[in-house]
């Protein structure tokens, strides 16, 4: 019953997250690539303050798979770094943190670009 449990709440709360992209897309004339930029941004700032890590410890994978998650990852890289680097670590961090998700990213495109058929509009 334990990982139905946390299924719910991931779904839950990734399904919120995604709700409120879907809002912003219907009532207000930002772009899509505006709101995705500004999920990043939400998710750096509020993993700096320290106010995603607890939807983080309770959602899981609903909190750190969106948008907001990649941003929560990059400001968690940061904090990291400068620990252990110094203000060096301002620069270095974000891309430790990050590398897996962007390199995960940049090879599915790769893949995707080899399967299909890029058409142009």
């Amino acid at each position: 019953m334990g990982i139905f449990i946390d299924l719910l709440k991931a779904f839950l709360v990734g399904g919120f997250i995604c709700l409120i992209g879907q809002i912003l897309i219907d009532c207000t004339k930002m772009t899509p690539a505006r709101i995705l930029v500004s999920f990043v941004v939400i998710g750096v700032v509020l993993g700096a303050i320290g106010l995603y890590k607890p939807l983080v410890d309770f959602a899981g994978a609903g909190a750190t798979v969106p948008l907001t998650g990649f941003g929560y990852a990059l400001s968690q890289g940061i904090k990291t770094a400068i620990k252990e680097q110094g203000a060096r670590g301002i620069l270095t961090g974000a891309f430790t943190a990050a590398s897996g998700g962007i390199t995960a990213a940049i090879l599915c495109g790769i893949i995707a670009s080899l399967v299909t058929k890029p058409k142009e509009k």
